[in-house]
């Protein structure tokens, strides 16, 4: 009877044991930022992604991220960066702040991705966007002209100071409250690197959650 109760013990053990949430590590899994970066939307649980368009690790990610955004509570928002660090890269980043102040983002983002990385269409003219985004319902001429306006330009300048403040250095990374820096994950398959990123990013915002709820 003893050694039924000890196996009965040691077989619910491991049965909790096995139940208990993953835990991610800091310096392993995520890093600590040296100097926090302030949020765009103060109060939420601020989740940026940092990405390129003409990137294709970014190009796959994005379907994943999209879907993992439906899933998040209201006190969620994710910011989504174009980053550049070359001049053909500029082109895809100065396209995406003008859908962003056309405020057509949500519509094009996918399809833009599908454009350049499935149909093998670049799109690095001005005349190229305006061609692309008429077809959401903005004249080529509106285009054109927010393409190259200051507005625009003062999105890319300020995506840069965040891209260097957040201390990105590969895409795509996402940063969670300013603070936890996700880098894809090595040693293992791109879509379960990609999945891991976001799972990590939901332990890091229970984690802040209960931090916050912990203070009021």
């Amino acid at each position: 009877m003893r050694i039924f109760a000890a196996i009965v013990g040691i077989l619910f053990s491991v049965s909790v044991f096995a139940a208990e949430p993953v835990k991610y590590l800091e310096g392993k899994d995520y890093l600590l930022l040296d100097t926090p970066v302030a949020a765009v939307n103060p109060g939420k649980i601020e989740v940026t992604e940092v990405f390129s368009f003409i990137c294709p690790h970014c190009f796959r990610f994005e379907p994943l991220v999209e879907e993992w955004e439906k899933k998040q509570k209201p006190d969620v928002a994710l910011v989504q960066i174009h980053t550049q660090w070359s001049e053909p890269m500029k082109f895809y980043q100065r396209g995406y702040y003008t859908a962003v102040t056309l405020k057509i983002k949500n519509k094009v983002q996918l399809a833009t991705f599908n454009r350049i990385h499935k149909d093998g269409k670049p799109l690095d003219t001005a005349e190229a966007w305006a061609d692309f985004f008429s077809a959401y319902g903005v004249s080529k001429q509106t285009v054109l002209s927010t393409y190259d306006s200051f507005i625009v330009s003062g999105l890319m300048s300020q995506a840069d100071t965040r891209t260097r403040a957040l201390r990105i250095t590969s895409t795509p990374e996402l940063v969670v409250d300013g603070r936890y820096k996700i880098s894809t994950p090595g040693g293992m398959d791109e879509a379960k690197a990609h999945e891991q990123m976001l799972l990590i990013a939901d332990f890091l915002i229970a984690q802040i959650r209960a931090e916050r709820a912990a203070k009021h």
